[in-house]
């Protein structure tokens, strides 16, 4: 009897408990909802095909068929995000923007190589979906691809419950362009006596958000509907503006051969961008104060009383991008863009120097 007894009790405690059946969307997972947002995503993505694109959104690799025409060319990628940005957006509740500022800045990084757009994917990782946020994200994506001439052929939509914050999603874009090898646009032609000339940005486009954040909504205590004289505008909307896309001014700056090097404005600022695009024994000579100031950027520097280093190395200063022309160029393209109403800033030369950028 107590051997019986003390099997029986040895098998009670080894017998695994009852447990109830768990599914995915418990896990913060909704497989349902998912289909219906890609579903959603198709028809905005179908808006942007043309006839090179060979795949339909689902399939396991976007197909896209090169021009025949071209005779030798060379493929030009690039992938970004847009920071925190994103931050401000669930802030203010606003995301259809966010997919602009993704895809203009992507185009902008290829295009300053002479690149023509050709296809875009995008990564969105989220904690739990929301399909009216998604929707907002990728038809901001849809249209800046159709405007850009740009086929959304993919992408990527991650449910991360645990991963990201409820409400809260990163993003991050794919690009794909082509150009002739003998029209690369590298920068190794640039001579000493060349001139820059900057056109305009809307604004901070996607960079140096972690510090103006803070100097708006820590240090200066704004809210983002909140009014602020200095820029006429809400403090949330001068920070939204969208980031602007390049692209009809590269194409008018390479049709005529006018420019030999042009570098995005973005990260790192003048004093780190510009330098990429240029060769040995040269540098960028920059002359402070030959474009106007936007008003953002002036009241940034005044909350925060921030050294004039670290603003030009923060954010782009009212300059997205700068293109280096040729001297003997300079006052045709000038003639040709005035006649077109194209603003556009000269704010120095190239000089003999050790790659860096000289501020006057």
């Amino acid at each position: 009897m107590p051997t019986k007894s003390a099997n029986t009790s040895a098998k009670a405690e080894s017998a695994p408990a009852k447990t109830r059946k768990v599914t995915y969307a418990e896990a913060g997972v909704n497989l349902s909802e998912a289909e219906r947002a890609k579903q959603r995503i198709k028809f905005l993505a179908h808006k942007t095909f043309n006839r090179r694109v060979l795949s339909d959104i689902g399939s396991f690799g976007g197909l896209f068929q090169l021009d025949n025409k071209l005779k030798d060319p060379v493929l030009v990628s690039s992938a970004d995000g847009v920071g925190t940005k994103l931050k401000l957006a669930f802030q203010m509740g606003i995301h259809h923007t966010v997919g602009a500022d993704l895809v203009n800045h992507c185009v902008n990084d290829i295009a300053v190589q002479g690149a023509t757009p050709l296809f875009f994917l995008d990564y969105l990782a989220t904690g739990r979906l929301e399909n009216t946020v998604i929707e907002k994200v990728v038809q901001g994506l849809a249209e800046a691809c159709k405007i850009n001439g740009c086929a959304l052929i993919g992408g990527e939509t991650a449910q991360m419950p645990g991963f990201y914050s409820d409400g809260e999603y990163d993003l991050a874009g794919f690009i794909v362009g082509v150009v002739e090898r003998e029209k690369l646009i590298t920068g190794k032609s640039i001579q000493n006596g060349d001139v820059l000339i900057g056109f305009p940005s809307t604004g901070l486009h996607t960079n140096g958000y972690s510090l103006a954040r803070k100097l708006f909504f820590e240090v200066a205590g704004y809210t983002p509907d909140q009014y602020i004289p200095e820029l006429k505008d809400k403090a949330g909307a001068a920070l939204m503006k969208i980031h602007r896309s390049y692209l009809p001014i590269i194409r008018k700056l390479t049709a005529s051969s006018y420019t030999t090097g042009m570098a995005h404005i973005t990260g790192g600022g003048i004093t780190e961008n510009l330098p990429r695009i240029l060769p040995k024994g040269l540098a960028a000579q920059v002359e402070l104060g030959s474009w106007p100031s936007l008003p953002v950027f002036d009241h940034l520097r005044e909350l925060g009383q921030i050294d004039p280093d670290e603003m030009l190395r923060t954010f782009n200063l009212g300059l997205g991008l700068i293109a280096v022309i040729p001297a003997e160029k300079f006052k045709r393209l000038k003639s040709s863009f005035d006649r077109a109403g194209e603003k556009f800033y000269q704010i120095g030369r190239i000089v003999k120097g050790d790659r860096r950028v000289i501020y006057q």
